[in-house]
Parts: structure tokens; sequence; C-alpha cells
């Protein structure tokens, strides 16, 4: 049986912290897909076209651990599970705070199937502080991202941003 897992998120931008996520998730399933979400209410600064293709171009280098899939996704996260058949949800944890949210998540995607179980992998310490919005704060404002993001996207944020 292949193990499929589902790591979702925002990726706006994707950070090195995701990408410790995913190369730690491909050592233990055969098939990861990666949603990347549209949420609307969050007002991402990169186009989900864009972000698709920042987290693809990212994974190119890990293709060879286990099967990677990017897709885009709008619906409910089980539901979204449910099509791509996976059997597991991969979230990172960085702080306490994080779990407090992930563990309402768990009770109520469990309710929605529980089938799907729900992995955390906790988050390296070099990348714990490592969030989204604060790495887009720090662009705006000039600030050095060199160690936050990959090389690729630290570019694509300061073309935002000029």
């Amino acid at each position: 049986m292949t193990l499929t897992a589902l790591y979702p998120g925002t990726f706006d931008p994707l950070t090195n912290g995701h990408v410790d996520i995913i190369k730690r998730a491909v050592k233990i399933v055969d098939r990861l897909v990666i949603g990347v979400a549209i949420n609307r209410d969050k007002g991402p600064l990169f186009s989900i076209d864009e972000r698709v293709a920042m987290v693809q171009a990212e994974m190119a280098s890990l293709s060879d651990r286990a099967q990677i899939e990017v897709r885009p996704f709008e619906s409910l996260l089980m539901h979204f599970a449910e099509e791509v058949g996976a059997q597991v949800i991969v979230r990172g944890l960085r702080a306490v705070s994080d779990f407090e949210y992930e563990f309402q998540m768990v009770g109520m995607n469990q309710r929605l199937n529980p089938d799907i179980e729900t992995v955390f992998l906790m988050a390296d310490p070099r990348h714990q502080a490592i969030a989204s919005r604060l790495v887009k704060e720090i662009a705006r404002l000039g600030g050095n991202i060199d160690g936050f993001v990959p090389a690729a996207v630290r570019e694509q944020l300061k073309e935002k941003f000029r």
C-alpha cells in the first residue's frame, strides 16, 4: 500500500520552515501532496499560481525520496484530503500556540473523517521563529531575509516590494 500524506498551507511565501517539514515528511511517506490553499481572507501577497510555482521549484530536488505533487485547493481540508487519497495530514508545529489551534483542528477533522490521521512534525529549532507574515514584513521594510526563505523566494519577495 502506498502511504499518501497531505501537507496543506498557504505558503505565502514558502519559508525554510516549510521546506524543512517537507524534507522530513518525504522520509516517512511514499507520496506527498502539498496543498496550496486559496484563502482570500488572508489577502495573500503572491497569487495562487505564483505560490504553486514557488513550491514546485523548491520541490524539484526532493522528488527522488517520494512522489511529490503540488496542487492548489479551495475546499474544506478534509474534502481535499479525501480527493487526493491521503491517509495522513502532516502539520508542522513551531510553538505551544500552534498546538492549541492544531489541537482544535484535529478534533474537528477527526469528526469529519476518522480514517484520516494527523501527524505533527516539530519545527527544527533553527526555524521555530519563522512565520510567513513576519518574513513579508521584514522584506517589506528592507530587512535581511536570507536565513528565512530559499534564495529564489527571497528574489521574488524583493521584486514584490520594489
